[in-house]
Parts: structure tokens; C-alpha cells; sequence
């Protein structure tokens, strides 16, 4: 009981230093909140001393930062979450109206997501419930490519291509059901390929545990049997889903403003623009609120999923020792990637030619040309080196953050709740008011949020791990946690963790990218991938091959990532060449080890 209080404190105490620290964004980036108002509420007004000390005694800025923060809280405690600073309209209704279209298409995405991983994990479960998986080769490329894809990218292509071109579906707008089918699948297919290939790399182990092979002996049919598997591997991955529910609900900015849609993304990202403090404010600390709920109902799920056996600590592993996958798609992919970076190395990425804007491509042009007759193969290389360093130098850095503060669940949990609510934007902006803008601004803005599904990831496993019978038996043998941590939990969650990193670095890589149209880091004309991307979405439906080139390369980049990743797998452990009781040698092997307090 201590605990969950000493939790919930934790958890208050981050969700109120975040809206706080929301509320002193203009004062922490040095900005005249004044002069930023007036800006977005007439940019043609001249910014005079009379015009700017009428807003601030309109928003009651002249008694501090403290004084506009405190009467924004004290509102909020009778109800009143204040008035926009930008419209002047109540902001409780219209943050509301945000949530509801943005739950809407939360939940819409969540559909697509969940028949993505299915069709990701079909293949698995037909061959499980036939006792075939021992000869399965492990692939990935498929959704690996569809993880990879940008968000604002799909959105782009289907709204261009379903909505405009074929009519099939509306394009823009939020009116009906109907408006809700293109951005709920530019959201919800690369959130269900990343959720698909976590699910197929727990189902083998799942369906070589022993009441799969008890039930398979008795004749149970071969469905019960692969639903029982989905069962048994789901909780695992219930907490990265509760952070895909957050994320799809304030993090949608991109596809937003491509379907015009009036969510709570693209209402918190206008108002961290405008710096329209009390929207800002409310918008945040719903995306708290409902990062709180969704974790409490993710947990919930896997007990109720798990049952007694988690508290009982008679579950199985899943992470078995296994001889890493061999294979050549990886070098494939690799050769490939390194081909596409060195023939670009050898071209000039900012050598302009007015009269060969947007060519296809040619002998000459192999990956044609962009607006400006700049040739795209020179651009994807001269970024490559820049955008992988940095992207592996983030991942890795998130991973160590991500498996360090996941041996910690109590510490981190809220502390991944609370980063998770943060769109990205508005990380971002934090960053910068912090750090200040340079060359490590976009690396700190995305490493600060790149960790967390990481560490959601980390704590699940090990939560499920330390449930099973062998560690049971292991701790009843006399071993410590320090035993225990560095022979059997981190071997059998570190794999599966690490892969899930390699599953997100083209991601990582098209954020850093991405940062640069907020004024940090790269601007053009770097030839980074992601502002490759955004550069040339206006032309692609007339240059189409403008943004399949960078985006074919960041999906080579994620297939060589994952099909990799396919080789990381725990090791067996040799066996003693001579006969020893089992019993003796481990007793004696635990001896060795301090034991620590349990």
C-alpha cells in the first residue's frame, strides 16, 4: 500500500512539474509572450510599447510568470481551464472537442493496427497450431517496411491517390465516418506493424512451452490452441499499446494537418506555436490524464490475461536459449544500402539545374530529380552518413535509458507515462527552452522520448520473466536478485528488447530529421532523409518518385534493421562434459555469487 501511494505521489509530482514547466515556456525561451500573441492574432499590427503593454495587461502578464501559472491552476481546481490568449474563447470546451475527434480517430487506428499485426503474426499462429514452427525462417522485411513508412507520408499518398485521384474515400475534413478510414490507416499500419513484429517474436516461445505441447498431444484443435498462445504473449505487450493509445492521440500532428482534422495534436502543436499558454496547458495535461487511465487499464488487462500464475510465479519464459538465425537478407540489405550511399557520395547533392526539375528517373538521374533539378541519389547519399550516425547514436543511447530505468518499473513507469504524453513538438520546444537551439538539439529533443517504449518494454518483460517456474527455483536455491539479474532476467530480456530498438531506428532517424522545419538542427539545404521527405511531398503527385526514393532507402534501412536484429537471440550454455548432479552444481555455482536481501 505504501508503495501505490509513494507512485501516485511520483506521478503527480511529474504531471505538475510538466504543466508547469508548459507554463513558463515563453519566459524559459526568453520570448515576449506579448509580442508572440499579437503575432498570431494580427501579423500585419505593429508591435508598439502602447499595443503590447494592452496585452499584457489583457492576459495579466505584468505580475510574472508565477502569478499567470498560479491563476491558471486555481481556475482549473473550480473547473475553469481559462481563456484562449489567441481567440479569447473558453478553452475547456474546445480542448474537449479536440480529445473526442482525436479518441475517435485513436480508436479507429487502433482497429487498423490490431488487423496489421494480425496479418503480420498469421503466418506464425497457421504454423504453431500445426506444430510446424521448428523449420520457420524468420523474415520481417514485409513489416519492417511498413513500420518504416513516415505517417505524413502515407497520409500524403492516400489522400492524393484514394481521395483525389479515385474518389473511393473523402480526403479532407472531419465529418463522418467515412472521413475517419484514410488518416485511422496512415496512423494505424505503421503502429501495427511495430506492435505485429514484437507479437510474432514472442509467439514461438509461447507455442513451446509445455501446456502448448500437452494440449497438442491431447488432441486439442490446432485455433484453441494459437488463441491460448495469443493469450499467453499479449500482457507482454500491453504497456507499448498504451503508449501507442497516447501517442496516436496527441502525436497524430502530421497526419492531422494533412486531413484537415481538428484533433488535439494539431490543437496543442498551433497553440505551443502561438505559445497560447491555458490551450497548451489543458491540451497536456489531458494527454496526462489519459496516459494515466490507458496504463491503468493495460495492467489491469494482463492480470486479468495472466491470471494467478504471474502472482504465483508459475509462468514459462518465452525467451528461450536459441542458436541465432542465420540467413542472407541481411547482407543483402546491407550491400544494397551501401551502394545506394557510395554512388551518391560520388555525385554533387547541391549542384542546382532549373531545367531539369523534377525529371523521372534516367541513366543519368537514377532516382530522378527534385523541384530544384538537384539529383535525388546525390542527396540520399551525402545524407546517409549524417542521418545513420546520428539516428544509431540516438537508438543506442535510448536503449541503454530505455533497460536501465526498465529494472525500475516503479521509478519509471510514471516517468514514462508523463514523456509519453508530450507530443513531439512540444518536446521539442521543451528542449530548446532548455538547451537552446544547435547541431544536439534534435538529437536531445528525440533521445528524450525515444526511450520510453523502450523502458515500457524492459518492465514488461521482466515482470512476466521473474513469474517463471525456473527463477522461482532458482531463488529457492539461494540466489540473489544480483544472481538472478545477471544470469537469467538480463540474458532473456535484453534480445528481445534490442530488437525492438533496431524496429525503431528509421523512426528515430525521420524524427531527427523532421526537427529541422521547427528551426533546429539541419535546414535545407542539408540533404537529410527526412527533409528530403517533407521537401518534396507537395510534388509527389506529379514526381512521385521525389519522395519513394528517400523513403525506399529509410525502408531499406529498417528491413536491414530488423532482419539483423533476427540473429540476436540468447544463447545456449554448454553443457559439463562430465556427469555432476544438477542439484550440487548449481547450489554450488549460487554460493559463489552475494547473495542480497529478498
Amino acid at each position: 500500500m505504501r508503495q501505490r501511494v509513494a507512485t501516485a505521489v511520483w506521478r503527480v509530482v511529474l504531471a505538475a512539474g510538466l504543466v508547469c514547466g508548459i507554463g513558463l515556456l515563453p519566459w524559459l525561451t526568453q520570448t515576449d509572450p506579448a509580442y508572440t500573441v499579437l503575432k498570431a492574432r494580427s501579423a500585419e499590427r505593429e508591435p508598439t510599447p502602447e499595443v503590447l503593454a494592452d496585452i499584457r495587461a489583457q492576459l495579466g502578464l505584468d505580475g510574472g510568470p508565477l502569478h499567470v501559472l498560479g491563476r491558471w491552476l486555481g481556475g482549473l481546481v473550480r473547473g475553469d481551464a481559462g481563456q484562449s490568449w489567441i481567440s479569447g474563447s473558453d478553452v475547456l470546451p474546445d480542448v474537449l472537442r479536440a480529445l473526442g475527434a482525436s479518441l475517435l480517430l485513436m480508436s479507429v487506428a487502433l482497429l487498423v493496427a490490431a488487423l496489421t499485426a494480425g496479418i503480420i503474426c498469421a503466418r506464425t499462429l497457421r504454423l504453431g497450431a500445426r506444430r510446424r514452427l521448428g523449420g520457420r525462417r524468420r523474415g520481417g522485411t514485409a513489416s519492417a517496411v511498413v513500420a518504416s513508412l513516415p505517417e505524413f507520408l502515407v497520409a500524403s499518398v492516400l489522400a492524393t491517390v484514394v481521395g483525389v485521384q479515385l474518389g473511393w474515400l473523402p480526403a479532407l475534413g472531419w465529418y463522418g465516418a467515412q472521413w475517419t478510414v484514410l488518416p485511422a490507416l496512415a496512423l494505424g499500419m505503421p503502429a501495427g506493424a511495430v506492435i505485429g513484429r514484437l507479437l510474432d517474436d514472442l509467439l514461438p516461445g509461447a507455442f513451446g512451452e509445455p501446456w502448448a505441447l500437452a494440449a497438442a498431444a491431447r488432441g486439442l484443435p490446432g485455433r484453441r490452441i494459437a488463441r491460448q498462445a495469443l493469450r499467453r504473449c499479449v500482457p507482454a505487450l500491453l504497456p507499448n499499446l498504451g503508449l501507442f493509445v497516447v501517442g496516436l492521440t496527441g502525436g497524430a500532428v502530421a497526419v492531422e494537418q494533412v486531413f484537415d482534422i481538428p484533433g488535439l495534436g494539431r490543437t496543442t502543436l498551433q497553440a505551443a506555436l502561438a505559445q497560447d499558454l491555458p490551450v497548451l496547458q489543458a491540451g497536456t495535461l489531458a494527454l496526462i490524464l489519459l496516459a494515466a487511465l490507458a496504463t491503468g487499464a493495460t495492467r489491469l488487462a494482463a492480470r486479468l490475461l495472466t491470471g494467478p500464475a504471474l502472482r504465483d510465479g508459475a509462468l514459462s519464459s518465452l525467451h528461450r536459449p536459441a542458436p541465432p538465425a542465420g540467413g542472407v537478407l541481411p547482407l543483402v540489405y546491407g550491400v544494397v544500402l551501401l551502394a545506394v550511399v557510395v554512388a551518391g557520395l560520388t555525385r554533387d547533392p547541391l549542384a542546382l539545374d532549373t531545367g531539369a526539375r523534377l525529371l523521372a528517373p534516367s541513366l543519368d538521374h537514377p532516382f530522378g530529380t527534385d523541384s530544384l533539378g538537384r539529383d535525388l541519389l546525390a542527396r540520399v547519399g551525402h545524407g546517409a552518413l549524417d542521418t545513420l550516425l546520428l539516428a544509431s547514436a540516438v537508438t543506442a543511447a535510448a536503449l541503454v535509458a530505455g533497460v536501465l530505468l526498465g529494472l525500475v518499473p516503479r521509478l519509471s513507469a510514471p516517468l514514462v507515462d508523463t514523456v509519453n504524453a508530450v507530443p513531439p513538438v512540444l518536446a521539442a520546444l521543451l528542449v530548446t527552452a532548455v538547451a537552446g537551439s544547435g547541431a544536439a538539439t534534435p538529437a536531445l529533443a528525440v533521445g528524450a522520448v525515444a526511450w520510453a517504449p523502450l523502458a515500457a518494454h524492459t518492465s514488461a518483460l521482466l515482470r512476466q520473466e521473474r513469474a517463471t517456474l525456473h527463477i522461482t527455483a532458482t531463488r529457492g536455491l539461494g540466489a540473489g536478485r544480483w544472481y538472478l539479474l545477471r544470469r537469467e532476467l538480463l540474458p532473456a530480456v535484453l534480445p528481445p528488447v534490442l530488437r525492438h530498438a533496431l524496429l525503431r531506428l528509421p523512426g528515430v532517424a525521420l524524427a531527427l530529421a523532421s526537427l529541422g522545419f521547427l528551426g533546429l538542427g539541419a535546414q535545407p539545404p542539408s540533404p537529410e532523409w527526412g527533409l528530403l521527405l517533407a521537401e518534396n511531398q507537395p510534388y509527389a503527385e506529379r514526381a512521385p518518385w521525389a519522395v519513394l526514393a528517400p523513403a525506399a532507402v529509410l525502408a531499406l534501412l529498417g528491413a536491414l534493421a530488423v532482419t539483423a536484429a533476427g540473429g540476436l537471440r540468447r544463447p545456449r550454455r554448454r553443457r559439463p562434459d562430465t556427469a555432476v548432479p544438477v542439484g550440487a552444481e548449481r547450489t554450488a555455482a549460487l554460493r559463489k555469487e552475494p547473495a542480497a536481501t529478498r
